[in-house]
This record gives C-alpha cells, structure tokens and sequence, in this order.
C-alpha cells in the first residue's frame, strides 16, 4: 500500500503547485495623488488617475502596473490653455482620452525600482521605462518625456519646447 502512496502523493503535490498562481500585493490608488508636468512653457497636472497596482517588493516577477490618466482633465491654471491643450493641436482629448502606462516588468535598482513597459499618448504606443520609489505606502517617480515622440503639437516644435518633465507622487493602500 505504502508503495502506492508515495507515488500518488507526490503526483498531487505536482499537479496542486502547476494551479498555484503567485500573486503579488493589490494597491488601491488614494485621493492626494498627484501628475504635475512641467516644460519650457507649460505646467500643470493631471487628474483622473486610475488602474491596478500590484507590487511586492518580495515578489517583482508578479508585480504590475496598468493605469490611465484622464487627458480631459488637464489643468494648467489657465482656462484659454486648458481648452488649448485639450484640443486637436495638442492632446486631442476628445479623439484619444486617455495616456496609459502599462508595465511588462518590474526591476530592483539602486535608486529604488524601474517599470518598462509601454507608454500610451495620443494615439502612439512607445516602450517606456519608468523610475521609481515605493516608500510608506507612497510610489514617486520623475521623469522626462520628448512629447515629439508621441506626435503631441508637431506643427509647433519649439513652442514650450519639447521635453516635458513628469513628477507623480501616488498613495496607496492595501486593496
């Protein structure tokens, strides 16, 4: 009998571990977020952030990052360049609502962590890598984007300059 046993123990221990799925920490975004940009001439931030968070620091191979920020939500402190950048000139908000970022993997480095993945804006997809650190249940990451690269305002190359910086600092709890 006991030659039976191990055999067919040891199969369902396999089988059982093929259906484990590892998972990493869901995060919940909170009010108190936020995306400012700023460039040679414009500044402001964005609103509207949403997605899934997962992230273990345990764990980086099950974590992910998957978010989207309202365009329309814009806000530079100034009405006429809200309705600007809003428009076809710029983002389009209309025509493409959202700028995405979503990861394919999550690394240690020395400075903290890095997202690669792809960034989404205005209609263009583009690999992305995104800096960041996770502190007290805070994600922070700057970065500057070329908003050439993502065909926002081609006709006017120099107007604002090209490269925009990027800071966001997100809260999160434990979802």
């Amino acid at each position: 009998m006991k030659k039976f046993f191990y055999p067919f123990a040891a199969i369902a221990i396999i089988i059982a571990s093929a259906f484990t799925v590892i998972q990493s920490q869901n995060w919940a975004i909170q009010d108190g977020y936020s995306v400012k940009f700023s460039s040679k001439d414009p500044s402001g931030e964005f609103g509207g952030l949403k997605g899934t968070i997962s992230f273990d620091e345990k764990n980086l191979a099950a974590s992910k990052f998957d978010v989207s920020l309202d365009v329309a939500s814009i806000n530079t402190g100034n009405g006429m360049k809200n309705t600007h950048a809003k428009s076809d000139k710029w983002f389009d908000a209309e025509k493409y609502p959202l700028i995405k970022f979503t990861s394919s993997s999550i690394a240690k480095t020395a400075g903290g962590y890095e997202a690669k993945g792809t960034l989404e804006m205005h209609g263009v997809q583009k690999p992305f890598t995104m800096p960041f650190t996770f502190a007290n249940n805070v994600f922070t990451s700057g970065f500057d984007i070329n908003r050439l690269d993502f065909n926002v305002n081609t006709a006017e190359p120099e107007h604002g300059a090209a490269i925009v910086h990027v800071d966001i600092n997100v809260p999160v709890t434990k979802s």
